[in-house]
């Protein structure tokens, strides 16, 4: 039987595809801040804070897994005043991801199979004075899955970077969500990747393009 480890799965699209894998019937064990109400024979659930100091700790604890989703993920616009909030960006959806490659990676490697799925954000591209916290970290996050992903296909594991723009969730913040996407629509892409293994997954692509040309736009103020 496969089995999967979700990191961030008490709501939003971390939910949504721990459900979609336990029907299609893998084995998923689920981590997240929080308890969550799922219940099911093929699923276990693990308390931790992806930013705590323990966290690697918890994984460590776990059986080995062929496929890793990193769904956890903060945001908040920018606030003089609160600084700390976009170091929490960082140490989330960066550091904690780092930290699950390298309690999840080892075991993989050993068996010479697996795969790694960061989610990351079409923001990557993007230099923000909105939320310069999450996108600094998703842009750490997208070029350290594309390197890593380079340095461990060779050895049979598989690692993935999906670049999401807006999804319907609680992280889609601000007055203008364009090209907004279904939870559902993201778990298909997902389970897409799980799939096909692709190095990278832009979604959707009109939004995608947009990106790249609201980067052009950003560096030229710089100047």
């Amino acid at each position: 039987m496969p089995r999967a480890l979700v990191v961030g799965n008490t709501d939003g699209i971390g939910l949504a595809l721990t459900r979609r894998l336990l029907d299609d019937g893998w084995d998923v064990a689920g981590v997240s801040r929080r308890e969550s109400g799922l219940t099911h024979q093929r699923y276990e659930h693990l308390v931790a804070d992806v930013g705590a100091a323990g966290y690697p700790a918890v994984l460590r604890d776990l059986a080995a897994v062929d496929l890793c989703v990193y769904a956890a993920g903060i945001g908040e616009m920018f606030d003089a005043d609160r600084l700390g909030e976009q170091t929490d960006a960082i140490r989330v959806n960066l550091l904690g991801a780092a930290l699950t490659a390298e309690a999840v990676v080892p075991g993989m490697l050993a068996r010479g199979t697996g795969h790694l799925i960061g989610l990351s954000s079409l923001s990557d591209v993007l230099i923000s004075p909105v939320a310069p916290g999450y996108a600094a970290s998703k842009a750490g996050l997208t070029s350290y899955l594309l390197g890593l992903g380079q340095a461990l296909r060779p050895r049979g594991v598989a690692v993935t970077a999906v670049r999401f723009g807006f999804v319907d969730t609680k992280m889609a913040k601000g007055p203008a969500t364009p090209l907004k996407i279904t939870v559902e629509d993201a778990v298909a892409v997902l389970m897409r990747c799980v799939a096909r293994r692709p190095a990278v997954v832009s979604y959707p692509r009109r939004m995608s393009a947009a990106a790249r040309s609201l980067r052009v736009v950003s560096r030229l103020g710089l100047r």
